[in-house]
């Protein structure tokens, strides 16, 4: 936290009670997370994300989410030029989000600096691993990729730069419990070859050509690798992590995103504990990857707890989140 903003949280909360109830107060709207809160009221930045939790500690009680009808206190606006500083949210465009949520509201800047590379596995003429629901398929590579948008999104948000290298300019991010099946996926608008050795070395080699650019301007810059795991029908399985040998970067931003996901787990599952893992493999595309990357596999798509996973349209955007807030822990602890 800067030392302005220590100052004056210091202040406030040595003020009295009566003094501190005429401090700002507001209500968040419906669906509103902290970050977008303070910023329509003029705060930002990650010193005022600390001074709000310290603030309102007593009425979050270790919880970083905002609730309906209840009021909270606004840290100070930082002065700046002896006038208080409230930038209006940034925005972008992404068309590939869809046409609904093309526009992206840049609602924080806990990732500013960071650079991303999503890729989601398979895609054109192979949709990798296929499970079965009734007489519907489910294709792993129409469901990492609609998991690699949400990503894609919410880094976004938090001001990080995104590569999107498997796309799709139709299908956008998708609702739909069954998502339907094609073929249009291109590497960054190349063909995506079917034989697998040339389709790995196509996805590689354009991360790298990238990557030689980003990083002179960005000082973090992270490749994310998305599949969806095949196994006996029987077998239920948590997300795993893996990391490329000899990689010790990879294996933190592993365990971090691990420990991310554990805490979820104790949070919205207390009972049921969390049994994903952490490992070296020798990928070809984890040591043939320029920056350091991650190879997350989302889960089994034979098994039928684990297709809930996949098709409800809030589980995949939970498995977003949850990667996003492992991304900003790791970003957070290498600044």
């Amino acid at each position: 936290m800067n030392k302005i903003y220590r100052l004056l949280l210091l202040l406030l909360l040595a003020l009295p009670t009566a003094a501190q109830e005429k401090a700002e107060r507001a209500e968040p709207k419906a669906g509103e997370g902290i970050t977008a809160f303070l910023l329509r009221h003029g705060r930002k930045g990650k010193a005022c994300h600390e001074a709000f939790l310290e603030l309102n500690k007593t009425v979050l009680r270790g919880k970083e989410e905002l609730r309906l009808g209840v009021s909270y206190l606004l840290p100070p606006l930082e002065e700046k030029g002896g006038k208080a500083e409230a930038d209006a949210p940034r925005t972008r465009q992404e068309p590939l989000f869809g046409q609904q949520l093309k526009q992206v509201d840049i609602t924080g800047n806990r990732l500013k600096g960071a650079c991303f590379y999503i890729v989601s596995g398979h895609g054109g003429p192979d949709p990798g691993a296929i499970g079965y629901v009734g007489g519907r398929e489910l294709h792993e590579d129409e469901y990492a990729y609609d998991i690699a948008l949400r990503l894609g999104r919410n880094l976004m948000q938090q001001g990080a730069e995104v590569r999107i290298i498997i796309q799709d300019k139709k299908d956008g991010i998708r609702d739909d419990k069954y998502l339907k099946n094609s073929k249009r996926e291109t590497c960054m608008g190349q063909a995506i070859p079917l034989n697998q050795v040339e389709r790995l070395q196509q996805r590689c080699a354009t991360i790298n050509e990238l990557y030689r650019k980003d990083k002179k301007k960005f000082s973090y810059c992270r490749a994310i690798f998305l599949h969806v795991d095949s196994r006996s029908k029987n077998a239920q399985v948590d997300v795993f992590f893996y990391h490329a040998p000899g990689s010790d970067q990879g294996e933190q931003l592993a365990t971090r995103m691990k420990k991310t996901f554990e805490s979820k787990y104790d949070k919205h599952q207390p009972n049921r504990g969390f049994e994903g893992t952490v490992s070296e493999r020798n990928l070809y595309v984890l040591r043939s990857t320029a920056p350091v990357a991650l190879f997350v596999e989302l889960g089994n798509i034979q098994n039928s707890f684990d297709q809930r996973r996949f098709v409800i349209s809030s589980n995949r955007q939970a498995l977003a989140k949850w990667m996003t807030e492992g991304f900003i822990t790791d970003f957070s602890d290498r600044k």
